[in-house]
């Protein structure tokens, strides 16, 4: 059987599911898979890690104003916003009011019947160490431009785009989130609001994210809040 044909359709997440504030779109966002298809293959990533973004608040993009290039931004939520950061691509949905998104700011290479092992030996492919070799598997999402070159998504192909559920989507395959942890955004620039608690990670994969909250040195209540 053909990789592409699996044995129930692929629930995608509809357009309303993102049409929601920000905070609570960040969090309901953990546990849920992102699909990207690639010539025969489905690369795939659990989402561990988000940030949210509002519009009034000066650490957002929107916070400058319209743009073409930050049109997506202002468009209803589930529209896709892909921008460069640091040499590569970044991921964003649009969430509920102008202005408002998310950032998925990393993820766990996910492995089932629809990305199979050499679904994962593509993305191991894609996104190599600086020296040419694989990243241990559990590091190749850890960061939103890790996770971009993973899954082969390019800011020229997908900014500003709805999902194309034959090509890319996020999937809601049950996993659960038992804790999440909420904490302050990272690389907000000093005095851009950088104080907001607006980063969401579950708690289960923490080792795993861009910067781990739980590392020594942070204190619960003070650093960073437990969320059941």
């Amino acid at each position: 059987m053909s990789i592409l044909s699996t044995p129930t359709p692929p629930k995608a997440l509809p357009d309303s599911f993102f049409d929601r504030d920000a905070q609570v779109l960040a969090r309901e966002l953990l546990g849920k898979i992102i699909r990207h298809r690639v010539g025969d293959l489905w690369l795939s990533a659990r989402i561990i890690e988000t940030e949210a973004y509002y519009c009034e608040e000066k650490g957002s993009h929107a916070s400058l104003g319209y743009t073409e290039k930050r049109k997506a931004l202002f468009l209803d939520g589930g529209h896709i916003y892909m921008y460069y950061a640091r040499g590569g691509d970044s991921l964003n949905f649009s969430a509920q009011g102008p202005g408002n998104a998310v950032l998925i700011k990393s993820a766990y290479p996910w492995v089932d019947e629809v990305s199979g092992p050499a679904s994962l030996a593509q993305m191991l492919l894609n996104n190599p160490d600086a020296s040419g070799r694989p990243r241990p598997s559990q590091k190749l999402c850890a960061g939103q431009t890790l996770l971009c070159k993973a899954l082969g998504l390019k800011v020229p192909v997908w900014d500003a785009k709805r999902f194309d559920h034959e090509v890319l989507f996020v999937e809601d395959v049950g996993t659960p989130v038992a804790s999440i942890i909420q904490t302050t955004r990272l690389g907000i620039p000093h005095g851009r609001d950088e104080h907001l608690m607006y980063r969401f990670v579950d708690a289960a994969y923490a080792p795993y994210c861009t910067r781990n909250p739980l590392r020594r040195g942070q204190v619960e209540g003070r650093d960073y809040l437990l969320l059941d």
